[in-house]
């Protein structure tokens, strides 16, 4: 959860040693002395296929949705709802790469302008066809100010959104910007019925007027405060994705030993965001199999306040020395993590030459648990008793851990740290709402990016960004990351900058990196056939489940 407005929630946002995107890992997926254990976990890219049909099954959601608005969609519980529901122009797939969704071509004539051939013989769920006016209304409401869209800034360069064609929608930018085409994988690409939008209003996406969207279930109901139900959508235009389901139903649990109980038991079929002190009981259960998969999400500690101690990087250097990181992986997440060595996970990379990201890895600066010399170099900082207040939630077992962790490395190396536990409704609007984070030094989150490009995140570090939330700005970090940012996809300069931008922020550390894990499911007994990946945020996931 955690980690919302300009990338999601937590806790609401890869593996930095990773590196398994497009690839069957038959090993283990962390390194001896890198805080896992060696034998702990193997990512996968698959569980066993589905032997067919199922009437329906229930999944787990930690958090009921705020709204199912794509507009408002950062956080896990509504992305996971909306990923089987509504669809984008491109498709993030569970190998991280990307393939045409509801644009069956796109075309980039020149450095500013993207044109997006819309499918043909696709509808909604109210039976209408899916036509290019739906797509300009689906993206234009984006920068429309009354909408507030949380995505805004993907659309920062845009400057017109317009119908060129029965069928094709142009883009034309005001400057070249190697990240929007790849933004139209995930939300900031989401169609909907203009229709649909125009009837709602303001009520669109909330749990009476609900959505009209393409994808292979359509929203059946929604009981607020108690489940969301899906129903298999017959007329869905990919054959091949199909929805092997009747229907599904998400019931929502935060309490985590209510979520494990109900899995151990039966109750609920499966779910997502599972608590790592489970993965022993879970690993050793009969009532279904715990996978990993492939993540781009780091665990970070986020320093929201730069005006008091915590503004002088010194500080911030010292109190990641003082962790101990190798202990908060094994004592948090069971072993089935790694420390984190930078801000973005090796993943993120997509297919960038593997000697290339050596060298770069290998060139930023380290940050070896050392008590003694974080000390020293707090107290030349001028650090002494200065009180920090460290935000959790106890939406997942691990936030204890590393919240407590974080705790005590301030107070080895001389501030005062005072931990503040908030529910996690009040938890999330740290990430939209700078009042609620008045008064607040750190919090925690699990940070994933919504496509395969490591800029996804560093661009949040961006002078003035939304997502910025301790006000970070460093010209010489602006400035490698707009050179990237103009730079196609396929420059080969775009690395070296964006690894020029990447040792920057881990020199001044605006975020405190902590660790990587694997994006974890479980399945019960009754059903099979997902493929654990984070790109369940965008990808119809459900429709490939069926009866085990």
């Amino acid at each position: 959860m955690f980690n919302s407005p300009r990338r999601r929630l937590l806790l609401a946002a890869g593996l930095v040693t990773l590196g398994l995107v497009g690839a069957a890992c038959s090993g283990t997926a962390n390194a001896p002395g890198n805080g896992g254990d060696p034998a702990a976990y193997e990512v996968t890219t698959d569980t066993p296929d589905a032997s067919g049909d199922v009437d329906s099954f229930t999944w787990a959601l930690y958090a009921e949705p705020f709204s199912l608005d794509y507009a408002y969609a950062f956080d896990y519980p509504p992305n996971t709802v909306l990923a089987n529901v509504c669809e984008s122009l491109l498709r993030w797939n569970p190998d991280l790469s990307y393939s045409p969704g509801l644009a069956e071509k796109v075309d980039h004539p020149n450095p500013t302008s993207w044109v997006y051939t819309i499918r043909e013989g696709v509808t909604f769920h109210d039976g209408t066809t899916l036509t290019a006016g739906d797509v300009v209304a689906s993206l234009t409401r984006h920068l429309e100010p009354r909408v507030g869209s949380y995505w805004a800034s993907a659309y920062r360069n845009v400057k017109s959104i317009e119908k060129t064609g029965d069928d094709q929608v142009t883009v034309t930018l005001t400057r070249p910007d190697s990240l929007f085409n790849q933004y139209m994988a995930a939300s900031p690409g989401t169609i909907e019925s203009a229709a649909t939008l125009a009837a709602a209003g303001p009520d669109y996406g909330n749990s009476t007027e609900g959505v009209n969207c393409t994808g292979p279930f359509s929203l059946k109901s929604w009981d607020s405060g108690n489940d969301i139900t899906l129903e298999r959508y017959a007329d869905y235009w990919d054959t091949e994705l199909m929805a092997l389901a009747g229907e599904v139903r998400f019931v929502f649990l935060p309490d985590s030993n209510t979520r494990v109980n109900a899995w151990a038991s039966g109750q609920v079929d499966g779910g997502w965001q599972v608590p790592s002190n489970a993965f022993a009981q879970l690993e050793g259960s009969d009532t279904g199999s715990l996978y990993y998969g492939v993540n781009t999400a780091v665990t970070s500690e986020i320093v929201s306040n730069t005006k008091g101690i915590l503004g002088d990087p010194r500080v911030r250097q010292a109190l990641l020395m003082a962790m101990d990181r190798e202990g908060i992986v094994k004592a948090g997440e069971q072993g089935v993590a790694e420390v984190a060595e930078s801000l973005a996970t090796r993943s993120q990379w997509g297919d960038a030459d593997s000697d290339e990201l050596d060298a770069l890895e290998a060139a930023l600066p380290k940050y070896p648990h050392d008590v003694a010399a974080a000390k020293e170099l707090a107290a030349e900082a001028g650090v002494d008793g200065q009180e920090i207040v460290l935000a959790t939630s106890p939406v997942f077992s691990a936030s204890d851990v590393a919240t407590n962790a974080v705790a005590q490395a301030a107070k080895d190396i001389g501030l005062t740290p005072k931990i503040e536990t908030i529910s996690p409704e009040k938890y999330t609007a740290l990430f939209s709402d700078p009042a609620a984070r008045k008064g607040i030094d750190l919090f925690l989150t699990i940070w994933y990016t919504s496509i395969t490009d490591p800029m996804d995140f560093y661009g949040v570090l961006q002078t003035g960004e939304f997502s910025n939330y301790g006000g970070y700005s460093n010209a010489e970090f602006d400035k490698a990351i707009e050179a990237a940012g103009a730079a196609e996809v396929d420059d080969p300069e775009r690395t070296a900058l964006i690894g020029e931008a990447e040792k920057i922020a881990m020199e001044d550390l605006p975020w405190l990196p902590m660790y990587t894990a694997p994006t974890a499911v479980w399945l019960g007994e009754r059903i099979t056939g997902v493929e654990p990946s984070i790109s369940f945020m965008y990808y119809p996931w459900a429709a490939t489940i069926g009866a085990r």
